[in-house]
Parts: structure tokens; C-alpha cells; sequence
């Protein structure tokens, strides 16, 4: 127990606890006045007074808090500044009519000059921060006289040439004031905005032309460059970089647009010397640049080049062929390799080659595209016959007159990412990006022979043929690859070149045998032969595919209906279970026999339209599903899917033979669903009757049930009962709780359809008044029971938790 105290004890005990906190309180007081004394002082503060009391932050000498003090003079300093300068805005804007021209100019000239003169002595007094606020006043004071200028001195100048007269003596009038204060970081920025102005201005005010205009831009950001190189802090070079980037991107955009738009060889010179003049100061400007910086220049170096040396000659001649000027000026921007350049901006120049390159193969892609799937567009139909030339098989996809330099901007393209492959190691010492190099001169090549038959028009059977040669090609390189880029892009380009000569092959019927027939072979060899499971894998579903081409064209060709040539489509399937089940490698058997249940599918897509047909379909399935499952590694799948199959054939039999009676769909499903069970349950006696059997009892039960209790006729309920009472006896005999549960809920729900009639008439019979008073009976016979029942049904539920 907690010991109280007696009164005067507790007494002295709170006076001592009083004066102990007294003296503590004394003593924090005096830590509070040194505190203060110290951050007052603008001196070294003196040594603090000795503590009365051991302190473990007595030996750290507190460090006096400038920033706040400093960001809040800021903040006033900015605010007083911004407040001078709008009044100074508003005298001169609204006060017109109080004071005389001559009355204004001078008031503004004085507080221009005071202005001025007030950095420089605030700056001798220690107050960087009221200077520079003072100095931003002054800059835009000077604005301001400027325009007082022009309304006193010239009010009938040309207000154009005016500004940028004015714009260049700010320019020249804020360089000089910054340099003389050089501890003020205003004037400096803001005579590199100002900068940006003066030749703009001249231009605008002598009308210059377009080309005028664009030579005002570079010049400025030229300008801007040298000070970007070598003005004097951060801030001047961010602001001079920044206006640089801004005019000089303006200046070449205008210049390409004067360029692309020329009309022939004397108006593309102009734009193309503004262009050139570009790149220089482009890449002048970032040689010692940065990283990012320098490569950035490279590559708006690179294009402006480019678009100067290719626009020239470009002017005179077709669109088509002037991609191809452009596309030979990049291709030789990759010379810059063999030149003592700076690396980033070697990387830059290399990036606008690859640009220019992509564009050109971009722009040529569409003919690509067209020779590849233009046939499916046909609207002439398959086994139409054979047309003259490969244009007319491809159809109206794209203007083949203006699409005649797509082979060559192509061939071009492969040449010279294979001369980074072969020629040039040293551009590409990496492995992968010269395997990337030959897998793009692969692809390149092949679009160029494709681009080449439908440009060239070549007749049906040679482009059918030499579409044929390709895919065989690309295959033969991907088999003799191991797993890199080049092997995995040879193996896409071969299927793709697969659909667009299988599409190609159906204006004719003999072309669609040849096609099919020597796709799949070749797809089959190749997967023989090939080295990387992955390849092999994917050669040997396309070969699969290719197979069930060649059946459907065989239906086709015999005169069958798609119903009859779903089981020829199936020999396929069966032949992967075939193969499936003599391959080694799971990476390689799965694929084949997963396209090979595809073709099952196509199959049973063929013969839907007719149920007999379907029927034999689905049967068909079942048994290659049962062979698949005799493999113990399939077996887990494929044996429910071939059940599935069989019970599915079953009944579109029964449905097209015109049987209604569900008994003849569910009863041989539950008989082989009881005899598996009843397997199951001697292998593992723990077996619940649940999952042994109730599957098989509800599949039939169920469906005859509820056809049942509509069925006008006594034969399905006698029936039904009779079994369901076999059931229910069954089920209590063996000790099985579903037989017992389903047959008696079965039997009881029969035997009240069969009395439902009789009990409505007895119920319609009796007075209103009798049915509750029944109920009450009831409820009154239970309850006086009500411990006796309850032991019963304790003695039902322990029972009935006994059996399986």
C-alpha cells in the first residue's frame, strides 16, 4: 500500500519542491538574457556567464540566425523596389496632363540619374541587397526615359528604327553600369535580354524579308553564344545560353521552311547559307559545352547541315528524290568520326545522321507495307487468277508515282548501317550495337527488294517467287544464328514475309498450293535444323500454321464445304500430338502442340454451321485429347478436356438427331462420372461421398427434376421417385451422406409435385380459420416436447456427421 504522509511532513516536503523550482526558474532567466545579449551584439559576443548548474550544452557556442533577418529584408527590399518602379509607370503613363513634355523628361532624368548614382553608394555603406532593388528601379527608369526621349526629342521618328536605336544604347548603357558596379547581378542579365532586341527591331523597321529576318535571329544568337562563352557569371551565361537556344531555333526553323518551300536552285541558296550559318554557331557555340549541352548542339548542327546541303539541289527536283538527297547528306554527317571533334559532339552529329536516316526509311515504309499485306485489300477476291503485274495484285494502297526512290533510300539505308557493321568498327566498339547493325541492314535490305518488285511492277509469278527467295534467306540466317538481335529480327521478318507471299499467293489457286506447301516445308526443316530452342520453337509453329493452310486449300480445291474439311484440318492437330509426344524439349513441344490445339479450334469453327459434322468433330478432338493424355505430363489437362470433348460431341449428336429428353444427355455423363468416383473412393476410402459421388447423382437428378415438375405425364415423376427412393435407401444402407441427402431432398421434392394438387383442393376445402389453428397445434405438441426432440436431433446430426 502507498504510504501517506502526515500533513506537516507533506507540508515541508512542497515548500522545499517550491524552492528548488524557484531557483531553477532564476537560472533560466539568466540563460535567456546572455542568449539575447548575444544575438543583439553586432560585436563577438562576450564569454558566457559561468552557469550555477552543470548544462550539457554549456560548451557549444551558440551560433547567431542570419536568414530569416536576411530573407525578410529581401522580401521588403523586392516589394519597396516593385512598388517605385509601378509609380514610376504610372507618372509616366497618366500624369501627361498635369506636367509638360519638357516637366516630364526632366523629373524622370533626375530620378533616373539619383537612381543610378544610389547603388553605388549604398554598396559603400555595406547594403548589397537595397542596392540591387535600386539598381533593378534604375534599369527600368531607364526604360522609361527612353520613351520620354522619343516623345520629346523625336516625336516623328519611325517608332521601329526608334527601339532599336534605344534597345542598343540600354544594351550598351546597362553593360557599362554593370561592369562598373560588377557587386550589382542585375544589370548584366538584363543587358543580355535587351541584346536580344536591336537587329530585330532593324529588321522589322527597314521591312526586311523573311530571310532578313531569320539573318537578324542568328546573329543574335551568335551574339549570344560569345557571351554564353564569355561573360562574366552564371547567370549572364544561363541568360545569353537561354536567348541563344530561343533565337537561334526560331532562325533555323524559318530558314527550312524558306528552304523546303523554294522554287528552284537560286531561292533555296539564301536558306541554305542561313542554315549552314546555323550549324557553325550551333556547334561553335556547345564545343566546350557540357555533356548534354554539347550533344544537343551536335545534333541541331547536324540537321541544319543537312537541310543547307540537301536543300540546294532538292529545290530542282521531285519530293521523292530530294529524300534521297537528304538522305545521302546524312549518311554523310557519319564522316565526322574521322575528324578530331569533341566526343559529345560527335555523339550529337552521329544522332542527327541516324535522324535523317530513320526519317527517309520512315517516309518509305508505306511501300513496304503495301507490298506486304496491299493484297488483302484486293477487293477482287481468292483464286480470282493470276494478275499480270504485282501492282495489281497489291491494289491502289499508296502513289506509286510518287514512291519511285523508295528502293533506293532504302538500299542506301542498308549500305550504310552495314558499313557501321563492317567498315566502321570503331564507331560501334560495343558488340551489340554492330549485331544491331547488321540486324537493321537485314531488315533494310529485305524492305528494299520488296519496295523494289512493286515499284518496278514485276510480273505475278516472279514476285511470288522472289518473295519466296527472301523468306528463305531470312530463315537460313536465323537458324545459323545463335540467340542475338540480328537472329531474332531475320526470324520476324521471315514470318511477316510468309503472310504477305501466302496473301500474295491467293489471287491464284496453283500459287496457293506452291505457297503453302513450300512454307511449311521450309519452316519444318529450319526447325530441324535450328540451333536456339527459341527459334526452333517459332519455326515449328509457323510450320504448323503453314500445314493447316495447306489442308484448308486442299478442301478447297477438292469442292468441300468448310464442315467437310474441318477433319482434314484435324490431321494437323493429330500430328502434333504425334510430334508433341516424340519431342524432347518442353520448350519446343508445348508451342507446337498448343498451335496445334489452334487448329482443333479452326476446326470446330469450320463445322459449327453443321451439327453432324460438328459432332464428328468434337469426337475427333476427344480422341486426340485422350491420346494426349496418355503422357502422364499431360495427363492432368488433357484428360478432362478430352471427357469434356466426348460428352460435348455427344450431346450436338443427340441435338441434331432431334432429342429432347434430358436424361439421354445427362445419364451417360453421370455413369461415367459414378464409375470414376467409385474409383476414387476405393483408392482413397477417406474419400468424401460428396466428391465421389454427388457429381455424378446432381448431373442427372437435377436437370430431371425440374423437367419434372412441368411435365403434365406421371411416367418422369414415378420414374424419378423410384430411383430417388433407390438413392435415399442406398445412401443410408452404405452410410453415404450424398446419395442419402440428394435422393431424399429429390424424393421429397417429386412427391410434393405429385400432391401439390390434392393439398391445394384439401386447403381450398378447409375453413379460413383451420390452417393457423393447426400450425398452433403443431408449435404446441413441439413445444411440450421440445427436450425429447432435441435429443433426437442431436442423435440425427451425430449420425448423420458419421457417414461419408
Amino acid at each position: 500500500m502507498r504510504h501517506v504522509p502526515p500533513p506537516a511532513e507533506e507540508l515541508a516536503l512542497l515548500d522545499h519542491e517550491l524552492a528548488r523550482l524557484d531557483a531553477r526558474r532564476l537560472q533560466l532567466l539568466s540563460r535567456r538574457a546572455w542568449l539575447l545579449g548575444v544575438l543583439r551584439a553586432p560585436a563577438a559576443p562576450p564569454p558566457p556567464p559561468r552557469a550555477p548548474f552543470p548544462r550539457p550544452y554549456a560548451q557549444a557556442a551558440p551560433a547567431p540566425v542570419h536568414a530569416p533577418a536576411r530573407g525578410a529584408q529581401n522580401v521588403l527590399l523586392v516589394l519597396g523596389g516593385l512598388l517605385l518602379a509601378v509609380a514610376a509607370i504610372a507618372f509616366t503613363l497618366f500624369s501627361w496632363g498635369e506636367m509638360g513634355i519638357a516637366g516630364r523628361s526632366a523629373v524622370l532624368a533626375v530620378v533616373t540619374a539619383g537612381a543610378l548614382v544610389a547603388p553605388a553608394l549604398l554598396l559603400g555603406r555595406g547594403l548589397p541587397s537595397t542596392a540591387e532593388a535600386v539598381a533593378v528601379l534604375a534599369l527600368v527608369l531607364t526604360v522609361l526615359d527612353a520613351i520620354a526621349l522619343h516623345a520629346v526629342a523625336a516625336p516623328g521618328t519611325d517608332g521601329l528604327a526608334f527601339s532599336a536605336v534605344a534597345s542598343a544604347v540600354l544594351v550598351a548603357v546597362w553593360t557599362l553600369y554593370g561592369l562598373l558596379l560588377g557587386r550589382l547581378r542585375s544589370p548584366l542579365p538584363a543587358a543580355v535580354v535587351a541584346g536580344q532586341f536591336p537587329l530585330v527591331f532593324t529588321a522589322w523597321a527597314v521591312e526586311a524579308p523573311a530571310t532578313g529576318f531569320a539573318w537578324a535571329l542568328l546573329v543574335t544568337a551568335a551574339a549570344d553564344v560569345v557571351v554564353a562563352s564569355w561573360g562574366r557569371g552564371p547567370a549572364v551565361r544561363v541568360t545569353a545560353y537561354t536567348g541563344a537556344v530561343l533565337t537561334g531555333l526560331v532562325s533555323l526553323a524559318l530558314a527550312l521552311v524558306l528552304s523546303v518551300s523554294a522554287d528552284g536552285v537560286d531561292g533555296a541558296v539564301g536558306p541554305g547559307a542561313l542554315l549552314l550559318a546555323g550549324a557553325v554557331v550551333a556547334v561553335a557555340g556547345t564545343w566546350r559545352a557540357p555533356g548534354p549541352t554539347a550533344v544537343l548542339g551536335g545534333v541541331v548542327g547536324g540537321l541544319a547541315a543537312v537541310a543547307a546541303v540537301g536543300g540546294v539541289p532538292g529545290a530542282e527536283l521531285p519530293w521523292h528524290w530530294a529524300v534521297l538527297v537528304y538522305l545521302l547528306c546524312g549518311a554523310a554527317l557519319s564522316a565526322v568520326v574521322r575528324f578530331r571533334v569533341p566526343r559529345p559532339v560527335v555523339r550529337g552529329v552521329l544522332g542527327a545522321s541516324a535522324s535523317v536516316v530513320a526519317g527517309a526509311v520512315l517516309w518509305a515504309a508505306p511501300v513496304v507495307a503495301a507490298a506486304l499485306l496491299g493484297p488483302a485489300s484486293v477487293p477482287a477476291g481468292v483464286w480470282s487468277g493470276a494478275p499480270g503485274g504485282l501492282r495489281d495484285a497489291v491494289g491502289p494502297a499508296v502513289p506509286w508515282s510518287g514512291s519511285a526512290s523508295a528502293p533506293v533510300v532504302l538500299m542506301v539505308a542498308a549500305g550504310l548501317t552495314a558499313a557501321l557493321h563492317f567498315r566502321w568498327p570503331r564507331a560501334l566498339p560495343e558488340k551489340g550495337w554492330r549485331i544491331a547493325a547488321a540486324a537493321g541492314t537485314a531488315v533494310l535490305g529485305w524492305g528494299a527488294v520488296l519496295a523494289l518488285l512493286a515499284v518496278a511492277d514485276a510480273p505475278y509469278a516472279v514476285a511470288v517467287g522472289v518473295e519466296l527467295l527472301l523468306v528463305a534467306a531470312l530463315t537460313a540466317l536465323s537458324v545459323r544464328r545463335a540467340a542475338d538481335a540480328l537472329a531474332v529480327t531475320s526470324v520476324v521478318c521471315a514470318l511477316v514475309g510468309a503472310l504477305g507471299v501466302g496473301l500474295l499467293g491467293l489471287a491464284a489457286e496453283p500459287a496457293t498450293h506452291a505457297v503453302s506447301m513450300m512454307l511449311a516445308l521450309l519452316f519444318a526443316a529450319a526447325a530441324a535444323t535450328a540451333r536456339v530452342p527459341v527459334v526452333r520453337s517459332v519455326l515449328a509453329c509457323a510450320a504448323v500454321l503453314c500445314a493447316v493452310a495447306v489442308t484448308c486449300a486442299v478442301g478447297a480445291s477438292l469442292g468441300w464445304s468448310a464442315p467437310h474439311t474441318a477433319p482434314l484440318v484435324l490431321l494437323v492437330t493429330a500430328a502434333t500430338v504425334l510430334f508433341g509426344a516424340r519431342l524432347r524439349e518442353p520448350a519446343v513441344a508445348l508451342p507446337v502442340e498448343l498451335v496445334g490445339a489452334f487448329a482443333a479450334v479452326f476446326a470446330v469453327g469450320l463445322s459449327v454451321t453443321d451439327a453432324p459434322f460438328l459432332a464428328l468433330v468434337l469426337g475427333l478432338c476427344g480422341v486426340l485429347a485422350s491420346a494426349t493424355a496418355l503422357r502422364p505430363e499431360r495427363r492432368s489437362v488433357a484428360g478432362g478436356l478430352a471427357a469434356g470433348l466426348f460428352v460435348a460431341a455427344a450431346w450436338v449428336r443427340l441435338a441434331a438427331s432431334g432429342v429432347t429428353d434430358p436424361e439421354a444427355y445427362t445419364l451417360p455423363v453421370s455413369v461415367a462420372a459414378f464409375a470414376v468416383g467409385h474409383v476414387r473412393q476405393r483408392r482413397n476410402p477417406a474419400t468424401s461421398s460428396w466428391v465421389a459421388y454427388g457429381p455424378a447423382l446432381a448431373m442427372t437428378m437435377a436437370p430431371s427434376l425440374l423437367v419434372a415438375w412441368g411435365d403434365p405425364h406421371w411416367l418422369r415423376p414415378l420414374l424419378l421417385g423410384v430411383a430417388a427412393l433407390a438413392v435415399t435407401l442406398a445412401g443410408a444402407r452404405l452410410r453415404l451422406q450424398a446419395p442419402l441427402v440428394l435422393g431424399g431432398s429429390v424424393l421429397a421434392l417429386d412427391g410434393l409435385h405429385e400432391l401439390a394438387p390434392h393439398v391445394v383442393q384439401v386447403f381450398d376445402a378447409l375453413p379460413r380459420w383451420a390452417p393457423p389453428a393447426l400450425a398452433g397445434l403443431l408449435l404446441l405438441a413441439v413445444g411440450a416436447t421440445y427436450e425429447q426432440r432435441l435429443r433426437d436431433a442431436r442423435r440425427v446430426r451425430e449420425s448423420f456427421g458419421r457417414m461419408r
